[in-house]
């Protein structure tokens, strides 16, 4: 032992110069600029006058420098982690000394870690100073939006501010053209109008044609994809030439642009139009096409909504104003910011268009009501994306009716976030559903489902989060998040969230599953060749092969959870510990699961039953169909399964007819009548059993004279079957056979009979029949035989004449 820490020690000096060099070509931060910086964004924040601008361009620098200090300790501590290393292979430091030796590489190692932790405990605070700024900044920005969405501006129904408004946008617009017509003053503008004619009309043709051609070769292409019989790959590529209605217009927009900057007489502010107004062009492009996806003209397309073509025409053009309007108000933002107009001329010139959004997004969300009901009194409608469309149904009302109230009462800039943004991420839903719809038929399809399997394939939830997934910063941002603030929240959720000194990220989890999904692959790909190629090729019998199929499964899926758990930074002795932890209340808790779970290993591997094998226990017999870790599956003879705890089978009484070999014993009874000869019964029944193919021939069957039953003569064929399996069918052909040969040799079977004996036979023998008396006749007798008894008796006298007694 103490010769391989030696060794180990050894190893470790020699490394010990590399480590020095690497920490030394380890470039340090310059911590005297950072302190400038610290100081300057320090006072930014405290007084709060800097600009949005500044402030955004400060929170960069602060960015890249937390950056830096993050690449620094990592750097830092990888020094750090090795000389610990090296410590930990010297062992603890034993209490009654150790050589000198290795006292003083342990001494200069400790110096060595004391030195490397410098730097690395000074990066980790420079990084967290740089984190608290980069937090500070970001909350002067969110405490600056929100007092301006509740400031309070002039009321745009007031008269008063009318006319200034009006005179302000005439104003901005004659700057327009009075900035063309001041350069067209210029001779060197006139030159170079007239050098690039040709290129800006070449622009202009080929925009105007864009423009008033691209969406009606794009629903030509549409018609001809429609003929097709796929309905997956027809409904992916009518979506995807779908955009071209977009696309297509968009670039003569470009192009028009681009024929106007060749002119040079656009100006500043006509710069400025130009520069926004592919913003503004896609966004009623885009506007438009999803009001044609959604309310579809043809009603033979997939329909989102079910709506008649009345409602359709109506939600496409509502559509098509709501895009218009998305357009103007880009447009005016971007003319109200260069000529710095007043909060009046704002207030005023801004308020028709909320209002005109408004009253679109409440026809909208009246569609998407009659949709709801539709769905909810017609049966076989029901779809999986009604709560979407109830969603945005109601975020239609409430921006819609929300935006109206705090524009009238002179809250402009938070009428104008409310509203866009809600009209904004409606239409993001919209695509999402667009989008989900059309993937999910096109992996139906390669899947080999149809689309009548959507409602019943987990598919559509996959597809469905993917898309949510990828959809959240897109909100985020259309609702005021600033894009730096998402990278730093995608920065946390990627960087992981530690418990103890275990940290889950997302890209821990992906490893995770693929190394455990490699690792599963892997051993299915063994259990298939061993199971295919190798083992039948073995003497294992097929109870065997099974048996080492199973535990391949179970051994390959466990060593790859260990890998995997492993690999992503989780320490398996903490796992242990907890486990221990938990070990009794699990051990009570599970104490069933567990026994069959180790009965189940017991039947892999000692086998007492195998797959196949014909069985009996507690009352069930059938075949053995599948044993698992925690039950065994038999199938009965009438085809049903029943699922046997592995406990049983290995605690209890199995009997197993087909242990090993096929081989088994079957039993004929057969009675004939009393008188019968029973040697000529005895070879009938020897003729029957020699004479089936199922019996053996070695052990040769035989007769047995049973005894002289009740109302027969009982005999009983006892022979020895190839497959035992075949038993019942082996008994009722012998049967068949008896039965004919008995027939032929007039060999009675009898039935049973009996003879019984009365001991007194006359008590079986009927009554007396008594006559029933009338009851008039009755009651006079009694009549009669009162008067008799009531009157004087006659005696005889000596002479033998009757007389009277006196």
């Amino acid at each position: 032992m103490i010769m391989m820490r030696r060794l180990l020690l050894a190893l470790s000096l020699l490394c010990l110069p590399w480590i020095t060099m690497v920490h030394a070509q380890t470039a340090a931060p310059d911590y005297d600029e950072w302190n400038k910086v610290v100081i300057r964004a320090t006072e930014a924040i405290e007084t709060g006058r800097a600009s949005d601008a500044a402030m955004d361009v400060l929170r960069g620098q602060l960015e890249i420098w937390r950056d830096t200090f993050a690449d620094a300790s990592t750097d830092y501590s990888i020094s750090t982690q090795t000389l610990r290393a090296q410590l930990e292979t010297l062992g603890p430091e034993p209490e009654s000394g150790e050589p000198e030796a290795i006292a003083l590489q342990r001494a200069e190692l400790k110096l060595k870690l004391s030195e490397a932790s410098t730097p690395t405990v000074r990066a980790e605070l420079a990084q967290s100073a740089a984190a608290e700024l980069i937090a500070g900044v970001d909350k002067l920005r969110r405490d600056r939006h929100t007092e301006a969405l509740m400031e309070r501006g002039p009321l745009p129904v007031n008269p008063l501010y009318w006319g200034d408004a009006l005179s302000t946008l005439t104003k901005s617009m004659n700057h327009v053209v009075s900035e063309v017509r001041v350069a067209w003053v210029y001779v060197r503008h006139r030159e170079d109008f007239g050098n690039n004619i040709p290129r800006a009309v070449l622009f202009l043709l080929i925009g105007v044609v864009l423009i008033s051609r691209g969406r009606a070769w794009t629903r030509m292409l549409e018609d001809r994809v429609r003929q097709f019989r796929t309905p997956g790959i027809r409904g992916f590529i009518i979506f995807t030439l779908s955009l071209g209605t977009v696309f297509l217009p968009l670039l003569g927009v470009y192009a028009f642009t681009e024929s106007i900057y060749a002119t040079n007489l656009a100006g500043l502010r006509g710069d400025q139009i130009l520069s926004i107004l592919p913003l503004a062009s896609f966004l009623l492009l885009m506007s438009a096409w999803i009001g044609n996806r959604i309310f579809p003209v043809n009603e033979d397309d997939q329909q989102i909504l079910f709506l008649p073509a009345g409602k359709r025409m109506e939600g496409r053009a509502d559509s098509s104003l709501i895009g218009l309007a998305m357009a103007v108000n880009v447009l005016m933002t971007e003319i109200a910011r260069f000529d710095s107009w007043s909060a009046e001329a704002r207030s005023v010139l801004f308020f028709p268009i909320i209002v005109f959004s408004s009253f679109l997004m409440l026809r909208l969300s009246s569609l998407l009501l009659s949709h709801l009901r539709a769905i909810n009194t017609e049966e076989g409608k029901k779809v999986y994306y009604s709560r979407a469309v109830f969603v945005s149904a109601r975020l239609f009302q409430f921006g819609a009716i929300a935006a109206i109230v705090l524009g009238a009462l002179g809250f402009s800039s938070a009428a104008e976030q409310l509203v866009f943004p809600a009209i904004a991420t409606v239409q993001l839903l919209a695509f999402l559903l667009l989008l989900h719809q059309t993937l999910t038929g096109v992996v139906l399809k390669l899947m080999g489902e149809g689309l009548e399997a959507r409602d019943k394939s987990l598919w559509p939830v996959a597809i469905a989060f993917v898309l949510v997934m990828l959809a959240i910063p897109a909100i985020l941002l259309i609702w005021g998040v600033r894009s730096q603030e998402v990278a730093d929240l995608y920065r946390q959720i990627g960087s992981g969230l530690r418990v103890g000194d275990v940290k889950i990220s997302p890209r821990e989890i992906l490893l995770f599953f693929f190394i455990f999904g490699v690792g599963y692959a892997l051993t299915r790909l063994l259990q298939s060749t061993m199971k295919n190629t190798v083992l039948p090729k073995t003497k294992l019998d097929v109870g065997g092969q099974n048996a080492v199929v199973s535990g391949i499964g179970y051994v390959g899926v466990f060593v790859a959870a260990l890998l995997a758990i492993n690999n992503t930074g989780i320490d398996l002795g903490s796992i242990a510990l907890v486990a221990s932890a938990l070990s009794v209340g699990i051990g009570f808790g599970l104490q069933t699961i567990v026994s069959n779970f180790v009965s189940g290993i017991i039947l892999l591997v000692e086998r007492p039953i195998a797959e196949g094998d014909w069985i009996e226990v507690g009352g069930q017999m059938g075949y053995v169909r599948d044993i698992s870790v925690r039950s065994t599956r038999i199938e009965t003879f009438d085809r049903t399964d029943v699922i046997v705890p592995n406990s049983d089978l290995v605690a209890g009484t199995v009997t197993n007819y087909t242990r090993g070999n096929t081989v088994g014993r079957v039993i004929v009874p057969v009675g004939v009548a009393y008188g019968t000869d029973p040697r000529k019964v005895e070879a009938i029944l020897l003729k029957v059993a020699k004479a089936h193919p199922m019996v053996l021939g070695i052990p040769s069957p035989y007769v047995v004279f049973q005894g002289f039953g009740a109302s027969s003569l009982d005999f009983e064929i006892r022979a020895i079957l190839r497959d035992v399996n075949w038993v019942l069918s082996v008994r009722s052909e012998m049967n068949y056979e008896i039965a004919r040969l008995f027939a032929e040799e007039g060999i009675e079977i009898p039935f049973p009979q009996q003879d019984l004996w009365l001991r007194n036979p006359e008590s079986l023998q009927p009554a007396a029949r008594v006559e029933p008396v009338n009851l008039d006749q009755e009651i006079a007798l009694d009549q009669q035989r009162q008067a008799a008894s009531q009157s004087p008796k006659a005696t005889p006298d000596n002479d033998g004449e009757g007389g009277v007694e006196r």
